[in-house]
């Protein structure tokens, strides 16, 4: 299995870091690290101009490199990698790509709040357009002392086609041998037309998830240890809130019905619920085409 971290020598660069060793670790997998770097990336070495800039410029990302590469333990096999693109975002899917990587591991925008998502630009796209998962970091990962993985939590909707994301799930947790724990999500938004008294209309809904859970379970694999229960809220931030968070858990949640097939779409429910979580997402293409290893 093959992992590949979107590297830049920022905190946020740090983060995605921190969390590409984590999951290579938990996973036994190798992991690339990989920095792209656009053709107009100003340096404060020389001046564009400057005969010698070109060089410059490529041995001061090689040393970025290899500091990062330095900072991986030496229980986690790693290798760095340069390249050039006008886009970071497309530069690190083609990286992706030509390495036959299973995820692409990124951190947060380095905006965000400390434990909490932010999405960037280069995030956001390959949020709408990777052929493989793509592992979100919260900021200040890179502070976490946490080796592995505790536990994977996987949120399953509502609605039908959510194979890839289980299999996904329970894939993963039996090669890292942590237990999974599904979550179906129950909101009542104002924006919903649900019919009924809100007290009916939250108890179908309920009776929806715990069903579509039931579903889930009977789809796994017995030798994953698993837990199911319904997180009910008024919203979907307050629903997530509902839920425990330990350091070292993860979270799991599938592509947006509105994607191309085999690429990712991050869709509404996700995106609010990354303003919430204080652990890392990872989010799943409806296509199993990264089961393949």
């Amino acid at each position: 299995m093959h992992l590949v971290v979107g590297y830049l020598a920022t905190p946020s660069g740090d983060d995605g870091l921190a969390l590409g060793i984590r999951l290579a670790r938990s996973l036994n997998a190798s992991l690339s690290i990989c920095m792209v770097i656009p053709p107009d990336r100003t340096l404060p070495i020389r001046l564009p101009d400057d005969p010698g800039y070109d060089d410059a410029l490529v041995e001061q990302a090689h040393q970025w490199l290899a500091d990062a590469l330095g900072s991986v333990p030496e229980d986690v096999s790693a290798t760095a990698h340069l390249s050039f693109h006008e886009s970071f975002s497309q530069g690190l899917l083609d990286e992706a790509e030509r390495l036959h990587a299973q995820a692409i591991v990124v951190g947060a925008a380095r905006d965000g709040l400390l434990g909490r998502h932010a999405i960037g630009t280069v995030t956001s796209e390959l949020l709408h357009s990777s052929p493989v998962p793509v592992a979100l970091a919260p900021r200040g990962t890179r502070y976490h002392h946490t080796r592995r993985v505790r536990e994977v939590t996987c949120a399953v909707g509502t609605r039908a086609g959510a194979d890839v994301l289980l299999r996904t799930a329970v894939r993963s947790c039996g090669r890292m041998q942590t237990p999974l724990r599904l979550v179906s999500l129950v909101s009542i938004e104002p924006h919903h037309d649900l019919r009924g008294e809100p007290g009916e209309v939250r108890e179908r809904a309920l009776t929806h998830a715990r069903n579509m859970l039931e579903e889930a379970r009977s789809r796994l694999d017995h030798g994953v240890a698993t837990t199911a229960l319904v997180a009910d809220g008024d919203s979907v931030e307050s629903a997530v809130s509902t839920l425990d968070w330990h350091e070292g858990d993860l979270i799991l949640v599938g592509s947006s019905r509105l994607a191309q097939h085999q690429r990712l779409f991050l869709g509404s429910t996700a995106a609010k619920m990354l303003r919430v979580i204080p652990v890392p997402m990872v989010v799943v293409p409806n296509s199993d085409r990264h089961l393949d290893d």
